[in-house]
């Protein structure tokens, strides 16, 4: 018999080992089955808690999430914010403490306001209105849902219905069923059933070809972070992008340049793009990640085609610390990492029409946008192909790029759509309207990707409704849940 506070100790460090789990089921290692046995994990024992308890344990569980997940913080914290290993670490933790307040807020109110009447329904429903708020509440940080690993899982035909969060719900359910069923509740099993099932009678496509394959051609540059808004910095990369653009050949329909692949603006690139067109047929397309500014001193992370109608997508979701500075004249000089390398960027207008290029309407997501589900479905509206350029460079050798990777694959999948991946150092990448790589180049080196992507048209009832439908379904499902009365 284990003495009293050794078992006190073992609801917490299950809850931690539970958010290991959920790492372990996205990229890069595709354990998807372990999501569902993580949500059973933190179900199992939420009945006998307090709701203070309950937090807790929802808190435990997001430090094991985001402390193996998110690890690339520290990345780049330290190794590009210039930051020393003590302050480094000491910010990390800071930040995987904060995020993970968003499951302790989660379970904590799911215990004080619901009961065990339907408590699988009501779980799953407060877990994804948890994943909501965190997609929503100080601009959101939607990394590691818990339905991003299940791309390649038999669930993954729900993602065209309700997007991500759907998956999470189904993923959330299925652990608590589970838990259930175990518990000889012969109830749970049908309804368990019947959640993973029913994909294989769903259709296999909503979409349909519109056009004529689009043959792209993607560089990447790897040109080291250290040095890339330095003078050095700027001659090296023009050197680059020109010797790779001149390499590319004469049947590309359209060359795709990075995220901010040339540091500088674009008014000043203008005589380097004019030399990397010249070095184009007339009828291939160049588009580019550049940073913009305007006359009134804003400046903006967007991606425009070059020599073109003057046509740009400015980028709406912007990252903090990254690209602006929260409370900029308390932190600014505070430490090394809160000196952006650029200038602080303005939000893109909310309504911006796709890029027309090469005869194809290319939405738009740039980098960080690509994680937001409802963003990169209300570009797939208006366009046949989804367009997202980044610099993973941030996040140097560690799992950080390939979690990104797998998220541009659900944004796929989500909208039927094929998606062209185009990063500084990796993962450069063609997905198809499955969500599946169809190419893709090494991290890490100098190299341009050839290939094709096929416009797609119709939609998807995600890519129609976005994701209100299912926060609204989880909250229909947290009604029954909840108690009448207050329990003494």
């Amino acid at each position: 018999m284990l003495p009293p506070r050794i078992r006190r100790l073992l609801g917490p460090l299950a809850a931690i080992a539970a958010g290991g789990l959920t790492t372990l089921s996205a990229a890069p290692f595709h354990l998807w089955w372990l999501a569902p046995l993580a949500a059973g994990l933190l179900y199992a024992g939420l009945p006998t808690l307090s709701p203070g308890r309950a937090a807790l344990r929802g808190w435990c569980y997001g430090l094991g999430l985001f402390g193996t997940g998110a690890s690339w913080v520290y990345v780049s914290i330290h190794d590009y914010g210039y930051t020393g290993v003590p302050l480094a670490l000491a910010l990390t933790a800071l930040f995987v403490a904060a995020l993970a307040l968003f499951f302790a807020v989660t379970l904590g109110l799911y215990r004080r306001l619901c009961g065990p009447r339907l408590a699988p329904l009501s779980f799953a429903g407060a877990w994804v209105l948890g994943e909501a708020l965190r997609t929503w509440l100080f601009t959101g940080f939607p990394w590691l849902l818990l339905g991003s690993g299940q791309v390649d899982a038999p669930l993954a035909p729900w993602a065209p219905i309700g997007g991500v969060h759907l998956l999470s719900l189904a993923v959330a359910l299925t652990g608590a069923l589970g838990v259930e069923a175990l518990r000889r509740r012969a109830w749970a099993v049908l309804p368990l059933a019947g959640l993973w099932l029913a994909p294989l009678a769903l259709p296999a496509q909503w979409t349909s070809p519109a056009a004529e394959p689009l043959r792209v051609a993607l560089l990447q540059g790897n040109l080291p972070q250290r040095i890339k808004w330095t003078p050095e910095g700027q001659r090296v990369a023009v050197e680059t992008y020109l010797s790779l653009t001149a390499a590319v050949g004469d049947d590309r329909d359209l060359v795709i340049w990075p995220e901010a692949a040339l540091p500088m603006f674009a008014d000043q690139a203008r005589p380097i793009l004019a030399r990397a067109r010249a070095l184009l047929p007339p009828d291939t397309r160049l588009v580019t990640g550049i940073l913009q500014r305007d006359g009134e001193g804003l400046y903006y992370n967007s991606v425009l085609e070059a020599g073109g109608d003057g046509q740009a997508y400015r980028k709406r979701h912007l990252v903090p610390f990254g690209e602006y500075l929260p409370l900029e004249r308390l932190l600014r000089g505070a430490i090394a990492f809160f000196d952006l390398p650029m200038p602080t960027m303005t939000p893109g207008p909310a309504a911006q029409a796709p890029l027309r290029v090469a005869g194809t309407r290319l939405g738009n997501a740039i980098c960080y946008e690509i994680i937001y589900a409802d963003l990169v479905a209300e570009q797939a509206r208006r366009s046949g192909v989804i367009l997202t350029v980044s610099n993973d460079t941030w996040f140097g050798a560690s799992i950080g790029p390939l979690q990104h990777l797998q998220m541009a694959r659900l944004r796929a999948l989500e909208n039927g759509r094929p998606v062209i991946r185009a990063t500084s150092n990796g993962v450069t990448a063609l997905i198809d309207a499955h969500g599946r790589i169809t190419e893709r180049v090494p991290q890490f080196q100098q190299a341009i990707l050839v290939g094709e992507v096929v416009p797609r048209q119709g939609l998807t009832p995600f890519s129609r409704t976005g994701s209100w439908p299912v926060w609204a379904l989880a909250a229909l499902l947290v009604l029954p849940g909840l108690r009448l009365r207050r329990e003494v």
